[in-house]
């Protein structure tokens, strides 16, 4: 995997003390691993859940299966 370095400050996730917060690609690689989606995808409520399953980011988008 190549050197994922910090990509700033404009991250999405509020989960306090989260060691890839900030860092994209840490991120993306930690989440698609447990097949959920990342803070950014979801809306600022939805994304205060904390729950970051793919049927979670389906309701919280108004999207029906």
């Amino acid at each position: 995997m190549p050197a994922c370095d910090r990509t700033g400050d404009n991250c999405k996730c509020t989960y306090p003390g989260c060691p890839r917060r900030g860092n994209c690609c840490q991120c993306v690689a930690y989440h698609r691993e447990r097949g959920e989606a990342t803070a950014c995808f979801f809306s600022a409520e939805g994304e205060r859940s904390y729950d970051r399953s793919l049927q979670h980011l389906m309701r919280d988008r108004g999207i029906g299966l």
